[in-house]
């Protein structure tokens, strides 16, 4: 903590929750009230314009290309204030760029063109391919609106095409006694899913089939929320759907718009609420299928020159200061939340929005790293703006940050001080699971350095647990099964096989989720196959697999084989699962550390009223093992790794009743005696 931190000596009295419990903050707190000030002005000068802030978010319904029934026409209407000239192009008017041109409002630099329905027979139609033609510095592009709400691609050309997008008939939604909070009861068990690559053949998937075979497994398996990755459109399928280039488009490799609103129907129907992978931080610089350069002035949505490039993505940054940039991706939101009906989402890449460095090589070491020159003043200011949208919208909303610095208040009211976040990812775990894999043998794990990664984190806001990212699933780096298993995981998967190894990689597997979902947040998540161990990366169709999509799926049929490890993987999900919501183990918290066992790799502590008990221990078994609690009575066991249906050696019997009185005991200092087998977690419940 560098001397700028202390908290002066004299008397101070902060009018802030945030800083009243968090006496380090007080220093700062002038910073978060003048965000607060910040963005009080900036509702109040929106309400001043528009009414209301959820009225300046309906860009989306003024702008792109319309029907106007009152008018018997298409409306189509563009911000672009540098260009010279705009035109409207499509299959309609053969691609004429000068059969349609719009005409600018100077004041606004928002171009409109209309179309009669009885414009000599070159009026859109549905399906209809269209873009906009537009020049700059003598220079004419075709270019696809910001507002499309469907862009499809060409197979011979590859070229993408904004698509007029008209249903036969509204789609009928059934899913109006939906609520987010029913679903969850205060503990998001989150499946993060890519639509994609959710079947098991080796093509495409589409969103209807993730809807009908993939929406029963995760409701199956005990998830209560699902998180859909690469929904807006994206040029490259290989980036996982973080290059996106038009916001407002479903992305049409997985079907329909309407195909969308069928699989987040049925998801309300399974009692599953569904979370929109939302990437806000940045988008493709891609000019054909983008935004970037749209009307030639060099920035229009993102920063002028380099500081409008991101250094490590190959990505546009966007200029959140820039009232139009804040109504676009206003708007955003509201669209995916009220046309699609999204429960939340899961904000992309937080941490490079919230500073000017981006978080790229910087290490949070004080309080002086988020309030200091480098916080991005105008990208808090939008993120403070979106999440006071979303709740005006959408009160029981689900936002998830995913920042890695660890900005105080990022999860708290803005009212308390904080930005208005429900969650922030625990990015840290899975990145020390893999470290601790890679360079540890089991043997020289430090479990204290492991129970500080479990429960380092603001108490006073909620974080999503997780034991590996959707990044350790691709090419290039390994799943926790994959470092648990290595060869073993094609050779020695079937559960007759004794090789010891497997045996090794199954329990610890299961160890490390459990201990991560009872210890390390509010929340947890887990990305598709990994549940079971599945056992190959992802390699997205490319130049060097020969364009092949071998490994762009999910193998479901090996945790669907009994006589396979990864069923048994699976039964210990579910079961671990199941446990959580029955106990509403991530409604209370946080975990209460009972006994840290360096010499014999054991650690015990309780959460929810039920005792946990780790055995790390790679060889030797205990009898007697004593484990201070802090109720006395008896106890008996209602969860195990050690169940043979999950790989385990059957070595606990569950009939057993522990007396805290039993071995020394007292009613002052109670304690169990247990035995704990190797490599096993236990989980016992005193009785009532």
């Amino acid at each position: 903590m560098s001397a700028k931190t202390q908290v002066p000596a004299a008397a101070y009295v902060p009018v802030l929750t945030l800083t009243q419990e968090d006496v380090w903050l007080q220093p700062y707190e002038p910073v978060l009230l003048a965000r607060q000030q910040r963005l009080a002005a900036r509702l109040a000068a929106i309400k001043q314009a528009y009414g209301s802030l959820s009225k300046f978010a309906t860009a989306h319904e003024q702008l792109g290309l319309h029907y106007d029934a009152r008018r018997r026409g298409y409306v189509v209407r563009e911000w672009a204030p540098g260009a010279e000239a705009v035109s409207l192009v499509g299959d309609f008017n053969f691609w004429n760029r000068q059969a349609d041109p719009l005409q600018k409002d100077e004041a606004s630099g928002i171009w409109e063109g209309f179309i009669a329905d009885d414009a000599n027979g070159r009026r859109p139609a549905a399906g209809s391919r269209y873009k906009l033609h537009v020049v700059a510095h003598g220079q004419g592009k075709d270019r696809l609106p910001a507002y499309l709400r469907r862009a499809v691609q060409d197979e011979q050309t590859k070229d993408y095409a904004a698509q007029l997008w008209v249903p036969e008939a509204p789609f009928k939604w059934t899913d109006k006694a939906f609520r987010v909070a029913n679903a969850t009861k205060g503990q998001p068990l989150i499946y993060e899913a890519h639509p994609g690559m959710a079947q098991e053949e080796g093509r495409v998937g589409s969103y209807r089939e993730f809807a009908d075979y993939i929406l029963p497994r995760i409701q199956a398996e005990g998830y209560n929320c699902v998180q859909l990755m690469a929904v807006l459109e994206h040029p490259y399928y290989g980036s996982f759907g973080y290059h996106v280039a038009n916001f407002f488009a479903p992305s049409s490799r997985f079907g329909t718009p309407e195909d969308l609103k069928y699989l987040v129907n049925e998801a309300h129907r399974r009692n599953i609420v569904v979370l929109l992978d939302l990437v806000h931080s940045h988008a493709v610089k891609n000019e054909a299928e983008g935004l970037a350069d749209f009307d030639g002035s060099g920035n229009l949505y993102f920063h002028k020159g380099e500081r409008g490039n991101h250094p490590g993505w190959d990505s546009k940054l966007f200029d959140y200061g820039r009232p139009e940039v804040q109504q676009f991706l206003l708007s955003n939101l509201r669209y995916w939340l009220e046309e699609f009906h999204f429960d939340g989402f899961r904000f992309d890449g937080v941490t490079s929005m919230l500073y000017h460095h981006h978080g790229e090589g910087h290490a949070f070491g004080g309080y002086d790293s988020y309030f200091g020159s480098d916080a991005d003043d105008d990208a808090i200011l939008y993120l403070m703006l979106a999440t006071t949208l979303v709740r005006e919208l959408k009160k029981s909303a689900l936002l998830i940050a995913e920042d890695m610095s660890g900005l105080p208040g990022l999860c708290r009211p803005i009212a308390d001080g904080g930005v208005g976040f429900d969650y922030r990812l625990g990015m840290g775990l899975p990145d020390f699971w893999i470290k601790t894999l890679k360079h540890k043998r089991d043997e020289d794990w430090d479990l204290g350095e492991l129970w500080h990664q479990l429960v380092n984190r603001r108490q006073s806001e909620k974080t999503v647990a997780y034991a590996e990212s959707h990044d350790q699933a691709l090419v290039g780096d390994k799943t926790l099964a994959q470092w648990l298993y290595g060869d073993a995981i094609y050779q020695h998967m079937h559960v007759e096989d004794s090789d010891g190894g497997a045996a090794r990689a199954t329990a610890l597997h299961k160890l490390i989720r459990l201990l991560t979902l009872s210890a390390g947040g509010e929340a947890y998540l887990n990305f598709m196959g990994n549940e079971f161990g599945h056992p190959e990366w992802i390699d997205f169709p490319r130049a060097g697999n020969d364009w092949s999509y071998h490994y762009a799926r999910r193998q479901w049929s090996l945790a669907d084989n009994p006589d396979l490890r990864y069923a048994q993987l699976l039964a210990f999900d579910k079961g671990m699962l199941a446990l959580a919501r029955e106990r509403q183990l991530l409604v209370h918290g946080p975990a209460r550390l009972l006994n840290l066992d360096h010499g014999n790799s054991i650690i015990a502590f309780e959460r929810a009223g039920l005792i946990f008990v780790f055995s790390f221990q790679v060889s030797e078994s205990f009898f007697d093992y004593a484990v201070p609690v802090s109720a006395a009575g008896c106890y008996h066991l209602i969860f195990t790794s050690d169940k043979p249906e999950f790989g385990g050696f059957d070595r606990l019997d569950e009939a057993v009743v522990y007396d805290t009185l039993g071995g020394g005991g007292t009613a002052e200092a109670p304690r169990l005696r247990l035995y704990v087998p190797s490599r096993t977690a236990l989980v016992l419940s005193r009785d009532s």
